[in-house]
């Protein structure tokens, strides 16, 4: 019985894939971690949870890493509009209007 020759490599790249799953969780905590204490801030000085602002230049300078790393600027939108809506919603929770 012949071993596939496609196997080792399709390993190899799980294994790749795994490791890079791990890092984007614990850099997610991370940047959760520093969102909690703009929320805490926020609540403390009686700010919105939202900034509009904020999100409008956060999500064009996205899109433009995104573009300069080959990788579709339109997921990377959505990806952080998801995480903005977490945000905001931890912000809210800080500030007692969950």
């Amino acid at each position: 019985m012949t071993s596939d020759p496609i196997l080792p490599e399709l390993k190899r790249l799980r294994a790749s894939i795994d490791n890079i799953d791990a890092a984007l969780i614990y850099l997610l905590s991370e940047r959760f971690k520093c969102t909690k204490r703009v929320g805490a801030l926020k609540a403390e000085h009686a700010l919105p949870a939202s900034d509009p602002g904020r999100e409008k230049e956060q999500i064009a300078r996205l899109r433009a890493l995104a573009h300069e790393a080959d990788l579709d600027p339109e997921f990377a939108e959505k990806f952080l509009n998801f995480v903005i809506t977490e945000v905001i919603h931890h912000h809210l929770a800080a500030a007692g209007k969950k």
